[in-house]
């Protein structure tokens, strides 16, 4: 039993649902997506063997409130290519997780229930969230706010799986995974304490990137340059011996009291003089030394700088690399420390920091500024500019550095093997489009250290580590106490390290447990881990792992992407995927991109309802891999009205086919079965099997276009195709079909309309879901996107090597005579006195074959081919008009 190009299905043709009389697009995503969930039709059998399998390392979407239409779009993608390959005979692994892991979670469920986490309050079981948030949010215990955000984060997956089931995802909904749950907490700690055992995990107190809002360390991979107003002042530093000033011009005065050094460029004839000698610093009177380095700017300032502990990621280098002191004067909370640094030691000079100890860095600068003019340091006015300043993403105050104790993971940031082997991944990935590959290459060159995994925060996965205290209560950071594998997930807040009692618990002597968590990203780079099982369920894992695909958008290559390789590099020395297909932003009408924090985002249930899930991915499927597309409700109407006439153009053919003409049609044809007997025997007419040679010609492009990661041009070549079929083809057949020319002529025809639209309806499937399906249900049993993608081969053999070009010249000819109908002002059925054709011999001799066929469907008397050269001229000679009565 077989329909479609062997796909699965009945032995008859009932259909399984009545063919409408008037074709509507109400309904059918409700209709349909309730069938696919009742039939598990996109279920993953994981029987198969490997060689069948295609697994997608599905983007879990930050679980923070609300889907934007930017989701919809790089997620139809995806599903794009998840369709395509089921047809293709692969058993797809396509599951779906949710990013419920971070800052975003948090701010939400601050705002949303007027709380805020203080890890010293008791936790309290019976606490339930005011029902009204009030201006002061009630501080709660980290275990109370950890159950806040799991309660209002499940709320949120819900509504997500809705709006996804709605735009018709064909995703595995029993494959679902959370980056907080059991098992994502158990691989992200199992792999932690691998990384740890190898030596590529690491604890380690260093200057941090330090974000004073929410209190956290921030990785490079967080960071954002954004443009802010700023100054130049101009201080002059008093020589050491005496003899003038040294000259320098800051943006940040308020680090003077942290200043280690004064550093210029070695080749700056300037300042070589002043290289090995000292100077004091304006104010506060701290001899420092005139030192020389490659990345000090001759063009920038005045040409020399201070180093100062810390004020950018220079200073970092510098202080490490001329091994200078740290002398820290800002907090984590951004404020200036209530003590001087040791090296300000003289009693004016501490009298100088007391009036900036405790302010914010802002109001520090106003005060200093103000010191400096009247001490005379400050030479003339600030200098006001604009320069990049540096944020993490999702903070609104510029970061700060400060020294904190962090845990780092090796990325190839100050290992140049390691460096060179994450490039070398790099270059064994498919990349779609290819040009993505430089970024990714660009990232791993401009590495400066390591990957800090820690932060500051209550919701995330924990790290599953211990310390020893010492006598006097202080951790023992040397000897930290790991948790076993077995015993994972755990929280060492809570749960306790071998050999010790919760009595030992935060006493001299006893224990305390790791407070931070890691990143968000350290758990996300573990996706493919996740989604396939590897700590649970290793027979999946041996399936799917490692996966095919990683679709994502291009600005997370340096981070989800990134740190996803270098976990599978650590852990499984192979690539996580083969390939990668990034997809690019959404625009708004300014050309600017829709996001959360712009304000410009469109949440997409609003277009699903009026435009149709159908049109809204046929939208998505206009924005090609890697391309920043514009948010354009004309596309989704073009794409609706596409549906509509699928529906319609199918319900007329589906007329032909069902035996209209009287002609008694097989199984195989009335199926569309291109690769029946009865099918291979019924085609005989050359404008058939013209029609099926232009068809493989599509299937060849689309098949091409898909393995390529192009749906783009898969929907493209279908669409034009499909209009040809409609406007040219149906109506050059339909006299035929009718029985006009004969019972073969007509079997002929309505075979052909049966197979092209078969394999249309399968064409269209992956973009045009609902419709496909909606249409499919007429006349077939199961569901087209359990059906076999079309097959150029069997088509060609209908064809018997017929030329495709007879189909597009043909059209040309009946649309000169539909535009002389339309200059005249006829109906388009009125009768064509004569058509005399003109053209060069190989194209008449195209035309001859089909001559019958073209002489219906213009309603032409007389139909003249005549040789000429150049191209194809058509002169149009109506017959008179009756005579009005």
């Amino acid at each position: 039993m077989v329909s479609t190009d062997g796909a699965p299905g009945p032995a008859t043709q009932p259909a399984t649902r009545a063919i409408p009389a008037k074709p509507s697009l109400d309904g059918v995503e409700e209709r349909w997506s309730a069938v696919w969930r009742d039939q598990q039709t996109y279920r993953f059998d994981r029987a198969v063997g490997r060689e069948r399998v295609y697994s997608i390392d599905t983007p879990p979407p930050t679980v923070s409130g609300s889907l934007h239409v930017g989701h919809v779009f790089s997620y139809t993608h995806t599903d794009l290519i998840a369709r395509y390959q089921r047809m293709r005979g692969r058993e797809v692994f396509y599951p779906m997780g949710f990013d419920d892991n971070g800052l975003p979670t948090e701010r939400r469920v601050q705002n949303y229930y007027g709380v805020r986490c203080d890890p010293s309050v008791p936790y309290d079981p019976g606490f339930t969230p005011p029902a009204k948030p009030g201006k002061e949010q009630i501080p709660i215990s980290r275990r109370n706010f950890v159950e806040l955000c799991e309660q209002l984060t499940l709320e949120d997956e819900k509504g997500f799986e809705e709006l996804w089931r709605r735009l018709g995802l064909s995703v595995d909904w029993s494959c679902t995974y959370a980056t907080i749950d059991r098992r994502s907490r158990a691989v992200a700690q199992r792999a932690f304490l691998r990384n740890f055992a190898r030596g590529n995990a690491y604890l380690a107190e260093a200057p941090t990137l330090w974000d004073v809002t929410f209190r956290t360390a921030v990785a490079q991979a967080e960071l954002e340059d954004r443009n802010r107003p700023g100054a130049y002042h101009t201080l002059a530093f008093p020589k050491a011996s005496g003899d003038g000033d040294v000259i320098i011009e800051t943006t940040r005065p308020e680090l003077l009291p942290a200043c280690v050094a004064l550093v210029a460029h070695p080749d700056d004839e300037r300042y070589q003089p002043l290289f090995g000698k000292t100077v004091r610093t304006p104010l506060f009177g701290v001899e420092v030394p005139v030192v020389a380095h490659r990345l000090a700017d001759p063009e920038k300032g005045s040409g020399i700088a201070m180093i100062c502990t810390f004020g950018d990621l220079t200073d970092v280098i510098w202080w490490r690399e001329l091994n200078l002191p740290a002398r820290a004067v800002i907090g984590r909370d951004g404020r200036l420390l209530p003590d001087p640094p040791a090296a300000i030691d003289t009693e004016a000079g501490r009298a100088a920091y007391a009036e900036l100890a405790g302010k914010t860095v802002h109001a520090a600068k106003t005060r200093i500024v103000e010191l400096l003019r009247e001490s005379g340091a400050l030479k003339g006015e600030p200098r006001s500019i604009e320069h990049p300043v540096k944020f993490y993403e999702k903070g609104d105050r510029p970061l700060e550095i400060v020294s904190t104790r962090q845990w780092y993971l090796r990325n190839g940031g100050r290992d140049e093997q390691l460096r060179a082997a994450l490039r070398a991944r790099g270059a064994q990935l498919n990349w779609h489009p290819p040009h993505m590959r430089v970024r990714y290459e660009n990232w791993v060159d401009g590495l400066n250290g390591d990957w800090l995994i820690s932060r500051q925060r209550f919701f995330g996965v924990p790290f599953p580590v211990w310390y020893p205290l010492d006598a006097d209560g202080e951790p023992r950071y040397d000897a930290p106490i790991l948790a076993a594998e077995d015993s994972l997930p755990l929280d060492p807040s809570t749960d306790l390290p071998p050999g010790y009692t919760a009595e030992q618990r935060d006493v001299p002597g006893g224990f305390t447990g790791d407070p931070d968590v890691m990143d968000t990203w350290a758990t996300s780079s573990l996706t493919p881990q996740i989604a396939a099982g590897w700590i649970d369920d290793p027979d999946l894992f041996e399936r799917v792992f490692p996966m095919d695909l990683r679709p994502q958008a291009h600005e997370i290559i340096r981070t989800w992407l990134f740190s996803t390789v270098v976990r599978s590099h650590d852990e499984h020395d192979l690539l996580p995927w083969s390939d990668a297909a990034i997809s690019g932003w959404i625009l708004d009408p300014d050309r600017k991109k829709m996001s959360k924090s712009k304000g410009n985002v469109v949440t997409p249930m609003g277009l699903l309802e009026e435009h149709g899930s159908d049109a809204v991915r046929y939208w998505a499927a206009s924005g090609r891999p890697g391309t920043d597309t514009a948010f354009d409700v004309g596309q989704m109407k073009i794409g609706r009205r596409l549906a509509i006439k699928i529906l319609n153009a199918s319900r007329f053919a589906l007329g032909i086919v069902g035996g209209e003409g009287g002609a008694a049609l097989s199984t195989g044809i009335a199926t569309g079965d291109a690769a029946s007997e009865a099918t291979l025997a019924a085609v005989t007419e050359p404008l058939d099997r013209a029609l099926l040679a232009s068809l493989a010609d599509v299937v060849d492009a689309a098949t091409a276009a898909f393995d390529g990661y192009d749906y783009t041009r898969a929907l493209e070549v279908t669409e034009s195709f499909f209009w040809t079929f409609c406007d040219d083809y149906v109506e050059l057949v339909k006299g035929r079909a009718y029985g006009g020319a004969g019972e073969a002529g007509a079997v002929s025809a309505q075979a052909t309309l049966a197979v092209a639209l078969s394999t249309l309806l399968r064409l269209f499937a992956p973009f045009l879901p609902f419709v496909a399906e909606e249409v499919w249900s007429w006349w077939q049993a199961g569901s087209v996107h359990r059906a076999r993608w079309p097959e150029a081969a069997q088509l060609r053999k209908l064809a018997e090597a017929a030329p495709s070009r007879q189909l597009e010249v043909v059209g040309v000819v009946l649309s000169a005579v539909r535009r002389a109908k339309s200059e005249a002002k006829v109906s388009m059925k009125a009768e064509v006195a004569s058509a005399r054709v003109t053209a060069e011999p190989d194209v008449l001799a195209l035309l001859a074959p089909v001559s019958a066929d073209l002489r219906s469907a213009g309603s032409i008397t007389d139909l003249a081919l005549l040789d000429g050269t150049g191209e194809i001229a058509v002169a149009v000679e109506l017959a008179p008009r009756p005579a009005a009565v």
